[in-house]
């Protein structure tokens, strides 16, 4: 669910069998409150969150974060959706409820007015690295609510792409959206979805996606499920796969769409969003409300959410045409930070949106995947006294004719204007190094230091291996 997602799919009801015919899902596990599962093999865990608060608090903010209204800022209106609820960070809408769960609660006032929750991962680097395995799993129960009053309801679990956060979506679906779980009106079924390319229509047949369809979800309402998807990249083709209750029931592989499309949704960071919505053109699909029928209050439970990675990156296969430059040496300041006229790896980022950690073919690791919108935070870099001459980015690209952009240097703030910057393309390869010099303002002292990019085109349009600046 975007700011531009899920409008009418009547194309995709035209085209689409129900399949709730299929059978119901067995239920695994039944108690409310389950651990967090051990990776799966070959795997290791990179996020989690059991919520086991006391009841009545509210999220852990250094993991999550509260969309508030209808509408990001800058993005379409009732979530691009046709939705009809606000979002608050309410704890009578979000809360923990003392007994391992997370409650998402839809409540109508006296004057009719819904209002619920929505929340995603602070983080947006959750990605699989080349010929590695990404896992994003939870174990939630969908509202305990049907017939007329479940008309309107649309509970979600799904990702969005890292670049969506900037620009408050308004660059979906080119950026990926998955969706792991979605229900509607109360109905004993869940849908999944890879949301892709351009709307509408495109390769990816938008608004619609390339889903699953309806699939039986027997006891979804009444029990705990676990949903999940995999992106697999240790596969040719790389595969998205999506599971309940641990069977693989929808699949989107590579080789459905062009290159570009399929590493524009997927060869990035996501987030993690989970969300109750009301009405909008999903639900209006099924003939949903809401309506003056439908019940107030009746809460999605979320039992865990986990993040599992495997493989430790791998970069393209272009070697590079010329040896690495090595900048020149000059007198590191005294005390400590990070000496700014030494090289700064890029892959030892403080902080950082929609960008990937890969291994580089000039050895160790490089951070790649990086699009319009996506920055690197350094902390603490000390340019001494005596003045800046000049900064020097080591860097590569693989992008595809006509796409390009800007590597950006600002302190203390990204909101700031740049200090310098240089315009990149393609180098000759994602692993073809060039070292490019660009003149900056004069900085003293001790600073945060981010690195920024900006670019006319959506797709990825650099690799950064280390920064250094120069007297």
């Amino acid at each position: 669910m975007t700011g531009s997602s899920y409008k009418w799919r009547r194309r995709w009801l035209a085209a689409t069998a129900v399949l709730l015919a299929g059978g119901a899902s067995a239920v695994f596990v039944t108690q409310a409150d389950a651990a967090v599962p051990a990776p799966p093999s070959g795997m290791s865990l990179i996020f989690s969150d059991d919520f086991t608060g006391a009841a009545g608090t509210g999220l852990n903010r250094t993991n999550w974060l509260y969309d508030i209204g209808t509408n990001y800022p800058g993005g379409a209106a009732n979530w691009g959706t046709g939705e009809v609820e606000r979002m608050t960070d309410s704890t009578q809408n979000v809360y923990q409820d003392g007994a391992g769960n997370l409650v998402i609660k839809p409540i109508r006032d006296g004057a009719g007015n819904w209002t619920s929750g929505r929340v995603e991962t602070q983080r947006t680097d959750f990605a699989a690295p080349a010929g590695g395995k990404l896992r994003i799993e939870g174990r939630l129960q969908q509202p305990n609510v049907t017939g007329a009053a479940a008309a309107g309801y649309w509970p979600a679990f799904w990702t969005m792409g890292d670049a969506a956060r900037p620009v408050g979506a308004t660059n979906w679906p080119s950026i990926g959206e998955w969706d792991i779980m979605e229900s509607i009106n109360g109905r004993a079924s869940v849908f999944s979805t890879l949301h892709c390319g351009v709307t509408p229509g495109g390769p990816c047949n938008e608004t619609t996606g390339l889903g699953s369809g309806e699939h039986a979800c027997a006891g979804c309402a009444t029990a705990f499920h676990t949903y999940a998807v995999e992106y697999d990249r240790s596969v040719s083709p790389e595969q998205l796969r999506f599971y309940l209750d641990g069977a693989q029931y929808h699949q989107v592989s590579a080789n459905q769409l062009d290159a570009t499309t399929w590493n524009n949704a997927t060869h990035r960071g996501v987030f993690v969003i989970l969300n109750v919505a009301m009405g909008g053109g999903f639900p209006a699909a099924f003939g949903g409300g809401p309506t003056g029928a439908t019940q107030s209050g009746v809460p999605m439970l979320v039992d865990y959410v986990a993040v599992y990675r495997s493989g430790s990156g791998g970069g393209t296969t272009t070697p590079p045409t010329t040896p690495p430059t090595t900048p020149p040496t000059t007198t590191p300041p005294a005390g400590g930070g990070r000496n700014a006229y030494g090289q700064i790896e890029a892959e030892s980022y403080d902080a950082a949106s929609a960008v990937t950690k890969e291994a580089s073919s000039e050895g160790g690791q490089d951070v790649g995947y990086i699009a319009n919108g996506d920055w690197m935070q350094f902390n603490n870099v000390d340019f001494g006294t005596g003045g800046v001459r000049d900064f020097v980015g080591r860097v590569a690209s693989g992008a595809a004719g006509g796409v390009s952009g800007l590597v950006e240097v600002r302190v203390d703030s990204r909101s700031n204007a740049p200090i310098g910057s240089f315009a990149l393309a393609n180098t000759g390869g994602w692993q073809t190094w060039r070292s490019v010099p660009a003149n900056v303002a004069n900085v003293s002292g001790r600073h945060t230091v981010f690195l920024t990019f900006t670019s006319g085109q959506p797709a990825d349009f650099v690799n950064v291996n280390w920064i250094q600046f120069r007297r």
